[in-house]
């Protein structure tokens, strides 16, 4: 059954990033040779307004295939494609839009599920202030000299970066899987005193953590009209997470919290196991991940072929497709380096536990 749900949840997210290729690309002229949903063999087709939409045997997501893309058009030697339709041939900002519709379409499916997810549960507990509620007895925030009460303005990593928390849930996307010291920056009686904390981990957790905990949340009824605000809001603050985890990744950090295909089918069996919903809200976590992780500006991704677009238009030339392969190649090999990595992780997980 996990295996199945896998399939699933795989799959909905590729086609629907797909589909947003497709309808852009349909909306401005693209000649589209096929909408596939899986891949593999062939099982079905049916050819519509010039379109081959298909269904392949093996599910594992899906793809289109336009006119003047290297793929598309290998596959298709013997299509004519009237002069004008290729995506190639298309303004830079039709083209942009074409390349960024798959993300948005993403966003959308998250958006919509975390709504839905909210709407369903009646109530939401809004995010409180970043203020300091308890302090754990022994633990790093209190050997610090955090006090309940404290106002964090501020959060400092050892890199440098830092952030000025809202609320309680920006302080837990910015120092999550956070291992190294954080300097607290804290509002007492009027005076702002900095802190050096080291987070320790939590067993219980799994995670590292400081020991300190927020107040209670005030709590909202949820309706057909305002799930959608706190879907926003919901899907800004994993956001936030997700962007916080690859700044990290992109400073050497965290590689060991890395996970691949073989984590994905934990996390369904997982979610599945806590029924329809929980597996919903994986689906929309996934969609967003999806999203974001293809804005990354890597040719082989949609960020990329939009910033290779604004190269030419910049430049005022095609780049080279040598230039292009080698870029390719590249960013391929990173990719692979990065999979491998994920899945080394994922299995020394399962061999440990």
């Amino acid at each position: 059954m996990t295996i199945l749900l896998f399939l699933v949840l795989l799959s909905v997210i590729v086609v629907i990033h797909e589909a947003g290729h497709l309808f852009a690309a349909k909306r401005f002229g693209v000649y589209c040779y096929e909408f596939s949903f899986g891949m593999g063999p062939l099982l079905w087709k049916k050819k519509t307004n010039e379109t081959q939409y298909s269904i392949r045997a093996l599910p594992i997501g899906g793809y289109v295939s336009m006119a003047g893309e290297t793929d598309g058009d290998e596959a298709y030697p013997d299509v004519t494609v009237p002069t004008g339709r290729r995506l190639t041939e298309k303004p830079a900002w039709q083209r942009i839009i074409i390349m960024l519709a798959g993300v948005f379409m993403n966003f959308v499916l998250a958006w919509v599920i975390f709504s839905m997810y909210i709407l369903q549960g009646g109530q939401i507990a809004i995010s409180p202030k970043a203020v300091v509620a308890e302090v754990v007895a022994g633990s790093p925030a209190e050997q610090a000299g955090i006090e309940p009460g404290d106002m964090i303005v501020k959060i400092i990593k050892e890199d440098g970066s830092s952030i000025h928390p809202d609320t309680y849930s920006d302080i837990q996307s910015f120092t999550y899987g956070n291992q190294a010291p954080l300097t607290y920056v804290v509002s007492r009686d009027g005076e702002e005193i900095s802190l050096s904390v080291i987070p320790e981990y939590n067993e219980e957790y799994e995670r590292y953590m400081i020991g300190i905990s927020g107040p209670e949340g005030e709590v909202k009824n949820v309706n057909l009209l305002n799930c959608w605000y706190y879907g926003a809001q919901e899907m800004a603050s994993i956001a936030r997470l997700l962007l916080s985890v690859v700044s990290s990744l992109f400073r050497g950090i965290g590689f060991n919290q890395l996970s691949g295909p073989v984590g994905i089918y934990q996390a369904t069996e997982t979610y599945a196991s806590y029924g329809f919903w929980a597996f919903l809200f994986l689906i929309g976590e996934l969609s967003l991940n999806v999203g974001i992780f293809n804005l990354l500006p890597l040719p082989v991704l949609d960020g990329g072929q939009v910033v290779l677009v604004l190269c030419e238009t910049i430049i005022r030339r095609k780049l080279s497709e040598k230039v292009k392969s080698g870029i390719m190649i590249a960013c391929w090999v990173l990719l692979i380096g990065i999979m491998l990595a994920a899945t080394w992780n994922d299995v020394s997980r399962l061999i440990m536990n």
